[in-house]
């Protein structure tokens, strides 16, 4: 009577193991539709054309960068899934506040200040953010470094009804939104080519 074989299953593969890394499709969609908006902030583009970028905020900055939050956690990588996971959301908030909340019935004064706490929240969050991303690399601080600042520039525009602030807020913006494409852009080339081309300066 021949002994029966013993079976030796194969090691699971562990959760994330085979996705690609979803960083930079989360740096892109947020630089992107920063970039527009900032745009709009800056002066660059008037006010009556900030539609333009709502189609960004829904799909791009919205769906695609919390897509990325989602990939983060089964990668395992808190910070990102954090950090995509809520800007993401933060885009989708944008949008409906933008193209489905109804503020006519309400002062010019009150609409300010809803929307600058609105913005106070994210600046809180954007700020803790920032403490935490010391132990990322520099291209990932300088992100949210200046993402902090558009943001707190941003609220005292809001809070003060102050164009000056809220164009300053739009230039910062636009180098946040430079800094994020410079991540994404790194990020995919040395993916790609399988060696460091592009310094994102790691935490030594």
């Amino acid at each position: 009577m021949s002994t029966p074989t013993a079976q030796h299953s194969a090691p699971p593969v562990p959760l994330g193991m085979g996705l690609a890394d979803p960083g930079p499709l989360g740096l892109a969609g947020f630089a992107m539709t920063t970039f527009v908006l900032s745009c709009v902030n800056t002066g660059m583009l008037g006010a009556s054309v900030e539609g333009v970028v709502l189609g960004l905020a829904l799909f791009y900055g919205g769906i695609a960068q919390l897509l990325a939050g989602m990939w983060e956690f089964a990668k395992g990588n808190t910070f990102g899934a954090v950090a995509f996971g809520s800007f993401g959301p933060f885009w989708l908030s944008f949008w409906y506040l933008s193209s489905h909340t109804d503020l006519t019935k309400a002062s010019a004064n009150d609409v300010n200040h809803g929307i600058g706490v609105f913005l106070l929240a994210w600046t809180i969050f954007t700020g803790y953010m920032f403490i935490a991303s010391f132990q990322t690399n520099g291209v990932i601080m300088a992100v949210f470094g200046l993402l902090f600042l558009t943001f707190l520039f941003l609220t005292i525009g809001k809070f003060g009804d102050s164009s000056g602030f809220t164009k300053v807020g739009g230039w910062l913006g636009l180098l946040t939104a430079v800094a994020a494409w410079y991540g994404s852009f790194a990020a995919v080339a040395n993916s790609t080519a399988k060696r460091a081309l592009f310094p994102v300066f790691p935490r030594a």
